[in-house]
């Protein structure tokens, strides 16, 4: 197709490493509720505490990659975490049980896998964390800067990713609903050992760029015996047993990423008001307000893998042709509209630019946020009209995710974009790394939010399958009345925050 034959290597890297990620978190919230006999509120908090954290590590990642093992090492390492946690995960051992102790109804875990378990989630946190920061960096590297096919490569690598989010959901939600959790969890491994191999047969197409830059620096002595690079590895290994604890403690993790906005937040600011001329510090300043933006988009969004997961299980009528289809094939969805609909934002984008109508950056958000809000409210009206105060009609929980999808497509690429347009040159990474952590806030609040959906359950069967669903739908009826409402109002504020970015769409 006229492009360097790195990008079939990093193409199907990708797209394995999202089929392993998304087919596991697929089925991550029936193995908290349905394995381990979590109830909803538990479960959604260990969850949210999985997922902001695989937010934050690409961070990390990639400052190691840039100043020291260069992108492909760094690509290896992760990796090679990521197969050994997703097979670690294919250790299912035994189930919990409810037991009358002293009178009372106590969950009995086995602690042993339990603990396998939450360490298996540590080792994919550290390696979405190698993998993710560095296989983007090695798409780059294969093209000049001012090459005419480099948004064509992005795009066939965005493709790929989206590719392997749905094909893992799909296969992997199909194995766990009929073979067990074991071969879910085991096909995501087998598909990431899949893209290890590929990644090895095929990295020295990378030539220089995916070399460390100072090569003599891995190998400098840091302590008798041990150099910069096995430091690196020992460090890395630390990191897992550090995210190994944290992951039990999602309250503890709410603190950091509380902490580290506020730190980040204020640091930006003083850099702003000290380092950068007028119009800069304003363009910095709406950078970082309208990340805020995107706290409130995830939070609600990110129900998709908990608690609209759980309801689409409970509440969905997913019955098509006399078959039933497993709900975590579901989360396969929102990977489809946006293979789909990608294609044809673009477009529509470049088409109302040319008239000179295409919206500014803080109304593209402004409208996420309202199609969010308005695709929770098409499943509350869906569920007002059925028959059965227990089920829902399956059109109503697509219409949700196209909504939702659409309010993605305005906000996550075009953020990332803007990111780039309004950061001073010299503070770039900072400000991405601030992103990502807005992002992984939001990530961490959709857990407060899906534990509010919460049921009764015993032996992790819902108790009353109507008071669950009326309790989802008071909720999400809430969440998109309160996103429509903050949306609306940041369209009021698009001409004062146009004023202050300068010319910058």
């Amino acid at each position: 197709m006229g492009h360097p034959r790195g990008l079939v290597i990093c193409f199907l890297t990708e797209m394995w490493e999202r089929f392993s990620y998304y087919g596991m978190r697929a089925l991550l919230i029936f193995y908290l509720t349905q394995h381990f006999l979590f109830s909803d509120q538990l479960a959604a908090g260990i969850l949210a505490a999985y997922i902001s954290l695989v937010y934050v590590t690409p961070v990390i990642g990639g400052i190691v990659a840039d100043r020291y093992l260069g992108p492909v090492k760094a690509v290896v390492l992760g990796a090679i975490l990521l197969v050994a946690g997703h097979f670690g995960m294919a250790i299912e051992g035994s189930q919990a049980v409810e037991a009358s102790v002293n009178g009372q109804l106590e969950i009995q875990r086995d602690p042993f896998y339990l603990q396998l378990f939450y360490f298996s989630l540590a080792l994919i946190i550290m390696g979405v964390g190698f993998l993710k920061a560095n296989i983007s960096t090695l798409v780059g590297s294969l093209y000049e800067r001012k090459d005419p096919r480099r948004d064509g490569g992005f795009t066939l690598f965005y493709m790929g990713i989206n590719l392997g989010s749905f094909l893992g959901a799909i296969i992997c939600g199909f194995l766990m609903q009929y073979k067990g959790f074991s071969w879910g969890f085991g096909a995501a491994g087998i598909g990431m050992l899949f893209g290890l191999v590929v990644f090895l047969k095929g990295h020295h197409l990378f030539g220089d760029a995916g070399t460390p830059k100072q090569p003599d620096r891995l190998r400098q002595k840091i302590v008798p015996g041990i150099s910069r690079e096995t430091l690196i590895y020992l460090m890395t290994i630390i990191g897992v047993f550090v995210f190994w604890q944290l992951v039990q403690r999602p309250p503890v993790v709410g603190g950091i990423l509380g902490t580290s906005l506020i730190i980040m937040t204020l640091v930006v600011i003083s850099y702003a008001f000290t380092k950068c001329e007028s119009e800069d510090r304003d363009r910095m300043l709406v950078c970082l307000f309208l990340m805020s933006y995107q706290i409130i988009f995830w939070s609600l969004f990110e129900q998709t893998a908990s608690s609209l997961n759980l309801m689409t299980d409970r509440n969905v009528d997913r019955i098509i042709f006399g078959f039933e289809l497993p709900a975590a094939v579901f989360q396969s969805v929102n990977a489809f509209f946006i293979v789909t609909l990608a294609p044809v934002f673009n477009m529509i984008w470049i088409a109302l630019a040319r008239r000179g109508w295409e919206p500014s950056t803080p109304m593209k958000f402004a409208l996420s946020l309202i199609q969010l809000g308005l695709g929770f409210l098409f499943l509350v009206y869906g569920a007002s009209l059925a028959t059965d105060p227990t089920q829902v009609a399956l059109i109503w929980l697509v219409l949700l995710y196209l909504l939702h999808t659409t309010g993605e497509l305005c906000i996550s690429p075009v953020g990332l974009s803007m990111t780039t347009k309004l950061s001073v040159p010299g503070v770039v990474g900072m400000m991405m790394g601030c992103w990502f952590l807005a992002s992984a806030a939001g990530n961490y609040v959709s857990g407060t939010i899906a534990a509010m959906t919460g049921s009764d359950t015993v032996g992790g069967e819902v108790v009353d399958p109507a008071a669950a669903l009326t309790t989802y739908m008071d909720v999400y009826y809430t969440a998109g009345l309160y996103s429509i409402a903050v949306g609306v109002f940041a369209i009021f504020l698009v001409p004062v925050l146009k004023r202050f970015m300068h010319g910058i769409k």
